[in-house]
């Protein structure tokens, strides 16, 4: 019974790629359970620095930094922060799409955009698709480390102090909940203030020790390497999230595969033995 034999090939290939995903959904779990542990542990710094940027912002200073300054937009920057490894969804098709999305409606005002690419993933999606890639960022791994960021900030940053680009952001995936992940588009520079609702009735300002400018310099790249830390170990978060629900889906399909093609091997192999009752019957009436 041929047919037979080649569903049970079939049946026994399934059942083993089955056992491989629903091994990489467990590993998948258990990484994001320590990847949401990181992003927890930093949020609260990534918020407190954001909030103290955006009081700078409102504040009438008698310095005012560059990187307060707006200007003519004519060139943007995408600090884009991907996976290093796919079998994850749609997670980074999702992200990818906003980019393009948003680069084609500036694109379409005469403004042109370059990309720092985090992530293995990224770095090959826009360097195929003719995107000026200022520079990439790869193997990242499962823990990220801020020191292994700041090369390809540092390059978006200068560029931004050269006036090589206008506008800076930041596109990362947010870790809204296991089942939902979300892309997000944040502008990083120039800095925008930050509206808390209340009405101020006097300008106000911090008291600089020892100078506003040195102060401020090392403020504000603190601040845009913490904004991209932070979207990273979101990123992260949220790629096994992704991972875990893929892997599920991609073994409860396994399974319904398996089940469909037992009925399969079922019906074929009581079609044979009907056959063969047949044949039986068949031979031994012609005898007599």
């Amino acid at each position: 019974m041929a047919i037979g034999k080649e569903i049970r090939t079939q049946i026994n290939s399934i059942n083993n790629t089955r056992k491989i995903t629903s091994a990489m959904q467990l590993v998948a779990a258990s990484k994001m359970r320590k990847a949401q542990d990181r992003m927890l542990t930093s949020q609260p710094y990534a918020l407190k620095i954001r909030a103290v940027i955006g009081h700078l912002a409102n504040a009438n200073a008698e310095f005012k930094h560059a990187y307060l300054q707006e200007r003519e937009v004519k060139r943007v920057g995408y600090i884009v922060v991907s996976s290093d490894r796919g079998l994850c969804g749609g997670l980074n098709a999702n992200l990818f799409r906003a980019v393009m999305k948003d680069s084609a409606d500036l694109e379409s005002a005469g403004v042109s955009a370059q990309i720092c690419a985090i992530g293995s993933k990224g770095s090959g999606f826009f360097k195929a698709r003719g995107y000026d890639l200022a520079a990439s960022i790869i193997h990242v791994g499962d823990k990220p480390v801020a020191a292994d960021l700041i090369g390809g900030v540092k390059v978006m940053i200068d560029d931004f102090g050269s006036g090589k680009i206008d506008q800076l952001f930041v596109v990362y995936n947010q870790f809204v909940n296991t089942m939902v992940q979300k892309p997000m588009i944040e502008q990083l520079l120039p800095l925008v203030a930050t509206d808390d609702g209340t009405k101020r009735k006097f300008a106000w300002d911090y008291l600089y020790e020892p100078d506003a400018e040195v102060l401020l310099n090392g403020l504000l790249a603190r601040f845009i390497e913490a904004q991209v830390y932070q979207g990273v170990v979101e990123n992260s978060a949220c790629e096994q999230a992704s991972r875990m629900l893929a892997m599920k889906s991609a073994t409860d399909n396994a399974g319904d595969l398996i089940d469909n093609l037992k009925l399969e091997y079922n019906k074929a192999r009581q079609a044979a033995i009907t056959q063969e009752i047949s044949e039986i019957v068949g031979g031994a009436a012609a005898v007599q």
